[in-house]
């Protein structure tokens, strides 16, 4: 059996039960020929449930009813169906509804203008794709040309993207083993940082933080070892935090950097989940005082509308003149360009990052107080409105209570709120950066009176 990490998986009796008792004949109907039209996948298809509508913070069923949603496979910072967004999207049909390639086209470059000004440091220079996974293989194909090699360094259980290249940085085996191997040579891998569950052995406090006088930062000294080990890697390549979620002990990245830099290796930052404004910064990467050499922004650019995805670089790795990269049929489409600028715009200007991390730090003070009360849940973690519940079986052991997981989704989704289970057990959270301070207690209601409940 597979270890799980990216999602909740399709295939249980736990779900086919609760779809049997939950769903009604339409939405049953519908996913019947969902099932027979689709090839199937694992976290894909059969699904979990139909729906017919998207608003806000909300999605709908068949049966029409409402759920809050913390999942939105973290598309939905500003909402699903922003009337602005629609408003500047059918503007932009009118105007120019496409551009070929080889022509210039002003919306893309005002997209590109303004991602160079909102980007961390010196990063300077774009180039867009129609999504995550091409995007990372592109930022893969500047550090080869740009270093002469083409070696890369990632992490065990991280997820980059389904192609071939991506899913051979990724570290889960629902993408990379069984028929989808074999992958790239020279994609090496190494324990990520998680300290509540440190792969090199390392305790943690009372509180869950690492004692970071005795370990030493191990997770940091394995990347500068095998670095100085393979001497020809050209890019590590990590979310800056993790999506499971795990937050990076202080000083993780600023020692990863010293590392690449000491081995002449660039530091790619996968921000396809958390940036934009996520983690309570418009950009994970500034929580850590650390400028990437490439950082890809994906999912919530298009605006929760439109797919469109960026490699976002410094300006001396303008360097596949000759060659190209990433030569997408829609790199400069005006559409997806004009969703993501204006997706940037209502970030901005209804002050959504500020709101993200104040909510989180509210939220995070909340699932504290749970943890408090109820002894299955072992770790709550998280940064800003990428937040981590994690159920144990036992404290002590911290052996993770996967069933009670599983449990924990069908009864919150009885009660109207949506998330995914990510590792098995670690009950995940990413909603919308416009959530109410109102909607995100009443979400921790449920979690709480779902976990309460017991087995």
């Amino acid at each position: 059996m597979l270890v799980q990490s990216e999602g909740d998986t399709n295939s249980t009796a736990s779900r086919r039960a609760w779809q049997a008792r939950a769903l009604d004949a339409e939405a049953r109907a519908l996913l019947e020929r969902d099932r027979r039209a689709f090839l199937h996948q694992s976290v894909s298809t059969p699904c979990l449930n139909a729906i017919v509508r998207a608003e806000g913070i909300w999605i709908e069923d068949t049966a029409g009813r409402r759920y809050m949603d913390f999942h939105g496979n973290s598309v939905h910072h500003i909402g699903y169906g922003h009337p602005r967004l629609k408003q500047a999207i059918a503007a932009q049909m009118e105007a120019l509804s496409f551009a070929p390639r080889r022509y210039a086209c002003e919306t893309a470059v005002l997209l590109a203008e303004k991602l160079c000004a909102i980007a961390p440091g010196d990063l300077s220079k774009v180039l867009f794709t129609t999504g995550g996974s091409d995007a990372v293989e592109v930022a893969v194909k500047i550090a080869r040309a740009a270093t002469g090699r083409f070696k890369t360094l990632s992490f065990w259980d991280a997820f980059h993207g389904a192609g071939v290249g991506a899913a051979s940085l990724s570290g889960e085996a629902l993408f990379r083993a069984g028929p989808a191997a074999p992958l790239v040579a020279g994609a090496q891998h190494v324990a990520p940082f998680a300290c509540y569950r440190c792969p090199y052995g390392h305790a943690v406090d009372v509180e869950g933080k690492p004692f970071l006088e005795r370990c030493g930062m191990a997770c940091a000294g394995m990347v500068d070892y095998v670095l100085a080990r393979e001497g020809d890697v050209a890019a590590v390549i990590a979310e800056p935090v993790r999506a499971v979620p795990y937050v990076p002990p202080a000083g993780y990245w600023q020692a990863v950097q010293a590392a690449c830099r000491r081995a002449g290796a660039l530091l790619i930052f996968d921000e396809i989940p958390s940036g934009l404004g996520k983690t309570g910064r418009m950009f994970a990467a500034e929580h850590e005082r650390v400028v990437p050499d490439i950082l890809v922004l994906g999912k919530a650019l298009g605006g929760g509308m439109l797919p469109i995805a960026a490699v976002i670089a410094r300006g001396e790795l303008d360097v596949g003149g000759a060659w190209a990269f990433g030569h997408y049929t829609h790199e400069k489409n005006p559409i997806t360009a004009r969703a993501a600028l204006t997706t940037i715009d209502i970030i901005e200007e209804e002050g959504l990052v500020q709101h993200a991390a104040r909510l989180g730090v509210l939220a995070l003070e909340r699932m504290e107080e749970m943890k408090q009360r109820l002894a299955a849940i072992g770790d709550v973690r998280g940064r800003g409105l990428l937040l981590g519940i994690e159920l144990v079986r036992s404290r002590a052991e911290k052996l993770p209570d996967d069933a009670l997981a599983e449990t924990v989704l069908y009864r919150a989704l009885d009660a109207g709120l949506s998330f995914k289970t990510t590792m098995g057990n670690v009950l995940t959270l990413t909603p919308p950066l416009i959530t109410t301070e109102r909607e995100m207690l009443r979400a921790l209601d449920i979690l709480e009176g779902a976990i309460a409940a017991g087995p």
